[in-house]
């Protein structure tokens, strides 16, 4: 019997999926159906408690499902079946690496056969040889980005400090104060270390209008790293890496902020950190 979790930002999705999943729920094939509305969620969720299988969409605001995929504690990860509109650039990535996916308007009969085929792997060797095709998979992604954004580098000096707009006004922060940015949903967000005297240090986050492409080429590389497609850290700011999946490393930065890396990235991260 399968525990299986829906995760979808569109509440007709989710009822329609569930609305599909009721021959299986009848048949006891489906011992706990859950939902969650967004990627942030979902994590929640699956830090709560263990599923067996994640029907998983692809876009989502804020942690898309590929993110979400990234997030998941390696030692609570289920099979997964994406869950996606027609996205040709999702599709082969899928089908690249021989990750099962869906179309939405989901079919049935689809549907049915994918779970079945969930329901026959449930095995270590099989579990195993899912976990390197979805890591296979996001070094694809990542490679994609990389090449995606290669162009000529930047003859401009390396920023000093940052103006973002607060409220009223335009603050000046020094780049040294700069934990992380990332990206999510399009959106450039940065990760300020805020210290106010007599209060502990914590992060504020910014949303700023130019991209991580740009903040890279004009961070000094010696304390910026590219970690991640959707993220640079400052290195001064890792506080610990601990050890994640396929070669990964979760990253705690100050504030208690994390970021995972990707493979090729946490290969790096480790030559430059650890003598």
């Amino acid at each position: 019997m399968l525990r299986l979790l829906i995760v979808d930002d569109e509440p007709p999705a989710r009822r329609r999926l569930r609305k599909l999943l009721e021959p299986l729920q009848k048949e006891g094939r489906i011992a706990m159906l859950e939902e969650a509305a967004d990627g942030s969620e979902a994590l929640a969720k699956l830090h709560q408690q263990p599923f067996d299988l994640l029907l998983l969409d692809v876009r989502m605001p804020e942690l898309d499902g590929f993110e979400v995929l990234e997030r998941i504690d390696p030692d609570r990860r289920p099979f997964v079946i994406f869950v996606t509109a027609y996205d040709d650039y999702a599709l082969k990535a899928f089908e690249a690496h021989a990750i099962d996916y869906l179309l939405k308007p989901v079919n049935q009969k689809r549907l049915l056969e994918a779970i079945a085929r969930v329901e026959q792997l449930q095995t270590a060797t099989l579990r195993k040889a899912q976990e390197e095709r979805l890591a296979r998979l996001l070094d694809w992604l990542e490679a994609q980005q990389q090449a995606n954004t290669l162009g000529p580098e930047s003859t401009a000096p390396y920023l000093e400090q940052l103006s973002v707009t607060y409220r009223d006004r335009i603050l000046i922060i020094p780049v040294t104060r700069l934990v992380s940015a990332e990206i999510h949903d399009g959106i450039t967000r940065l990760y300020v270390l805020d210290e106010e005297a007599g209060l502990p240090p914590r992060l504020r986050q910014h949303v700023v209008n130019y991209t991580l492409d740009q903040l890279e080429a004009r961070l000094n590389p010696h304390d910026f790293l590219r970690v991640h497609r959707s993220a640079i850290v400052q290195l001064r700011h890792i506080q610990a890496l601990i050890p994640w999946f396929s070669g990964r490393y979760k990253l705690v930065l100050a504030g208690d902020h994390e970021v995972i890396a990707s493979r090729e990235r946490s290969k790096l991260l480790k030559e430059r950190l650890i003598l």
